[in-house]
């Protein structure tokens, strides 16, 4: 038997366990073109709480009795693709289930000798690919410019610092907590990382940003993204690729300092890493190139079974998590 999780109903406000309900159902059977997956990890990640939800997103939501969506990483265990093989390592589309099945052109085939399977789904897939794409392309960071990012330990933040280090310019993180800004500096090789829940949030940004900010790459939002606008340069870049800050809010935080967008003419954008699929191959790339190398560090938060994806989700919207967060699912 299968097991999966379904969204039960429509959180308002914080999610809760009573949102999902486990269920279990026969392990589906491919048919031809199709490929079985056995699931082994199943990634959570922030944007799953706009998908709890009715509202007008850039995709459809998850209805109500439907699997939660989320990509794994897993095992072909059967297959009637001529792409794909008994053993093949993939990345899905699966949701929160331990099997899936479905179009072999739905699958990504992976290299598991070269990296462990489980950063497919961090570094070196979505998160990762989203961090290369906002910071080239978007933030366009020059060799002695300054880089900001929020969320620095989680899975996009902790990429994006060191890729701004790696391309020569000044790395600042805003993360939560003692520990967490030490790991920013100490393992991930950022500048400095601010410690927003310790206060005087604008003061010690701002000292470690002597020459202001140029490049801002926002995970958060509210406060967070009020607070930086005050620091930017003129014809700075701003990265809008998440505002987890907001995600379980009845009122969205209200923006103060709006007008420096105007006065510094700044770029703002906002980005979905689907707008990139074309050029998928050469993040992939250059990704796995710096893991190899050293370059690109990687820390995992782990939840173990299917049963506790619930709770994993819950805690990363709380940010409880240190680094991707998965659920481990054998």
């Amino acid at each position: 038997m299968n097991k999966r999780v379904v969204l039960a109903s429509y959180p308002e406000g914080w999610v809760t366990e009573s949102n999902f309900r486990l269920e279990t159902a026969p392990i589906p059977k491919p048919g031809e073109g199709e490929v079985l997956v056995k699931n082994l990890w199943l990634s959570l990640d922030p944007y799953m709480r706009g998908r709890m939800s009715q509202q007008k997103s850039y995709v459809k939501g998850v209805e109500i009795g439907e699997v939660m969506t989320g990509e794994t990483a897993g095992e072909v265990v059967e297959s009637k693709h001529p792409k794909f093989k008994p053993g093949d390592k993939v990345t899905a589309p699966s949701g929160w289930q331990l099997h899936w099945c479905g179009k072999g052109e739905m699958l990504t085939k992976v290299d598991a000798s070269k990296a462990p399977l489980s950063y497919f789904l961090g570094c070196l897939g979505m998160p990762g690919r989203t961090a290369y794409f906002g910071t080239k392309d978007i933030c366009q960071p020059k060799p002695g410019e300054t880089v900001v990012v929020s969320a620095a330990s989680g899975a996009v933040g902790s990429v994006v610092g060191q890729l701004a280090k790696a391309w020569g310019c000044r790395a600042v993180g805003i993360a939560g907590g003692k520990a967490k800004c030490d790991y920013v500096v100490k393992e991930l090789g950022f500048d400095a990382c601010i410690d927003y829940k310790a206060g005087n949030l604008y003061d010690n940004l701002k000292a470690a940003c002597p020459k202001g900010v140029d490049c801002l790459f926002e995970n958060v939002g509210g406060e967070i993204l009020d607070t930086t606008l005050r620091l930017m340069n003129v014809r700075g870049r701003i990265t809008i690729c998440g505002l987890i800050s907001d995600y379980n809010a009845k009122e969205p935080y209200g923006l103060k300092n709006f007008r420096s967008i105007l006065v510094n003419r700044l770029t703002v954008r906002g980005m979905i890493v689907f707008d990139w699929v074309e050029r998928y191959p050469e993040a992939n790339r250059d990704l796995l190139e710096l893991v190899i190398g050293g370059k690109l560090k990687y820390r995992e938060s782990v939840v173990q079974g299917i049963e506790n994806a619930p709770k994993g989700l819950i805690g990363l919207l709380k940010g409880d998590n240190f680094g991707k967060q998965l659920v481990k699912l054998t």
